[in-house]
């Protein structure tokens, strides 16, 4: 018995036991068969030149073209290097939560063009698909079947007993864990985790898990180089526990890893769990699980900092990732803003509960909006802040020039830090709040969705002093000093540093040598003078060799200097 085949059949038997154990292992089997080794190209490491923009399919629209072409196009002409890979928000059809309620996992809405647009769009930057696996629209194909009575179908979702105690089930949402449904057995009650239109599947059924791993070795076989778990902390149900980061969850993200390797070497994992630092970077397992996590106490630390002119707690939090070394291979994947809001689970005990506060406090200022989240009491506490990043971190009524300069340090930040970096593309085009989408739909995620034209924006975005010319500009010239620089891959170390509350500062040095970069980032809108004058080569300004004994307001420094000192 091979290696693979060993863990393959390791990994399942923590899965499943008996008749279905039996079954589970006939059917990867099967499915191995099928795929065979299919190969995988830009299968290299990762390094200081990728970055991940994050978009749906149609962000940015033209009329009467497919959108993922505008897309694509718009990247390419704008963009150029700059930008190496897309993560494309679910592209599937869907009936509700912004693609999040997927009809079919294998086809491509018409809306947004067809696979042939994807396909073209990854032979030039690496794709990241979404995998939306914990749950199907009530209008799949698969959950049409189930009510219909078609086995194996029946199992692919977890019928229940409303009776039954679910008060220690995690909730991400103030709505209804169970659904009742009309089916050919009569009323039956249906796990939707995050909405009635979002009926969660059965890993218990080995049918199940056997076409969802073809879905994930579809998207592989499309092209995607990295593939998103959507929501996979809550993928296993087990009666009278919390149904969060349970040892058979772990054990199912190994298994898909184990298998899209064995069939597409180097295809990537990134796993979104949006929890407290110590159950999130659980997800890497031993090195055999993701590849990547989301950084999720970044983007409100970050916001703290900002807001406050302060750095102390973001780098006391910095300091300590030091403590748990990552598996060799894995990173973290940092970002500031997503399609979602601002998660403050993973702040819990870093900061204060009035520190937290005033950041509830100053979205509200903004125009932002609190989601909430139902405790198992009963009771409801902030779960998140729906509001777009540039609004949350600029005070209202400031110029132009200075929200963006606050805002590009707030992304300097981000760029600098251990792990590839994700940029929202509001973010990287400088939009705002857009009100109107929240107001009309009451969806308050949709505050930071807005659809943007092509023309128009394009017109904005180079219009010299425009606020979204300033933005996109500016964070151009931050990625390319970034992909300039070895000492910005993922995997170089970092090392944080103590130059005064008001300046973010970390050293990263290759292990094996070569120039490492310092990195000071001014969060306040004074001038600091550096009690230490620093100097290196100048990697915004070209390579020049400097000295500095200041930062300006909101200034970013990254200074190239041998490694080892």
């Amino acid at each position: 018995m091979g290696d693979c085949e060993g863990k393959r059949r390791e990994l399942l038997g923590r899965l499943y036991t008996g008749e279905d154990l039996a079954l589970a292992t006939e059917l990867m089997d099967e499915l191995l068969v099928k795929w065979g080794p299919r190969g995988r190209r830009n299968a290299c490491p990762l390094t200081e030149k990728d970055c991940m923009l994050i978009a749906y399919g149609d962000s940015i629209q033209e009329e009467g073209r497919p959108p993922l072409a505008v897309l694509d196009e718009f990247i390419e002409k704008n963009c150029g290097d700059e930008i190496t890979n897309v993560h494309l928000l679910p592209v599937f059809p869907y009936t509700s939560d912004d693609g999040f309620s997927v009809s079919d996992y294998l086809a491509v809405s018409p809306d947004l063009g067809s696979w042939d647009e994807v396909e073209t769009l990854g032979k030039k930057r690496g794709i990241m698909m979404d995998a939306v696996i914990n749950h199907t629209s009530k209008s799949h194909a698969w959950f049409k079947k189930c009510c219909a009575g078609e086995f194996p179908y029946t199992r692919y979702y977890i019928e229940c007993d409303p009776r039954e105690d679910y008060s220690r089930v995690t909730r991400p949402r103030a709505l209804p864990l169970l659904t009742p449904f009309e089916t050919s057995r009569g009323k039956k009650w249906y796990w939707t985790t995050f909405s009635e239109d979002q009926v969660d599947l059965n890993y218990g059924c080995p049918y199940l898990l056997k076409d969802v791993l073809e879905v994930l070795l579809t998207y592989a076989a499309r092209g995607a180089r990295f593939i998103r778990l959507d929501a996979i902390g809550f993928a296993w149900k087990r009666p009278g526990t919390t149904c969060m980061h349970l040892a058979e969850t772990h054990a199912l993200i190994r298994l898909m890893r184990l298998i899209l390797t064995e069939i597409f070497p180097g295809t990537c994992i990134l796993t979104e769990t949006n929890v407290p630092h110590k159950e999130n970077i659980s997800y890497f397992g031993r090195g055999d699980e993701a590849h990547m996590v989301y950084q999720f106490p970044l983007p409100p630390l970050v916001l703290h900092t900002m807001l406050t002119g302060d750095t102390g707690r973001l780098s006391a939090w910095a300091r300590g990732l030091s403590d748990s070394p990552l598996p060799e291979g894995t990173a973290f994947f940092n970002f500031l803003a997503s399609h979602d809001g601002i998660g403050v689970r993973p702040v819990e005990g870093i900061l204060t509960e009035s520190e937290l506060q005033a950041l509830l406090d100053a979205v509200s200022d903004r125009g932002g909006r609190i989601s909430y989240k139902q405790n198992a009491d009963g009771s409801k506490s902030p779960y998140e802040l729906n509001i777009n990043y540039l609004d949350a971190v600029s005070a209202p009524g400031e110029p132009e020039e200075t929200r963006a300069a606050r805002f590009l340090a707030s992304q300097a930040i981000m760029l600098s830090l251990q792990g590839m970096p994700g940029i929202y593309y509001h973010s990287l085009l400088g939009s705002g709040n857009w009100q109107e989408g929240a107001e009309s739909t009451g969806i308050s995620r949709r505050i930071n969705r807005e659809k943007l034209s092509r023309r128009t924006l394009e017109e904005e975005l180079h219009r010299e002093g425009t606020l979204r010319n300033r933005i996109f500009m500016g964070y151009l010239r931050l990625l390319r000093a970034r992909g300039g620089c070895g000492a910005f891959a993922p995997h170089v170390p970092q090392e944080i540093l103590d130059y005064g509350s008001p300046v973010f500062a970390l050293r990263r040095c290759p292990k094996g040598g070569g120039h490492a970069v310092l990195a000071l980032i001014n969060v306040t809108g004074k001038p600091v003078r550096l009690a230490v004058p620093v100097q290196g080569k100048d990697v915004l300004g070209g390579g020049a060799a400097v000295r500095m004994d200041r930062l300006k307001p909101y200034q970013t420094a990254w200074l190239e200097q041998p490694g080892g000192r």
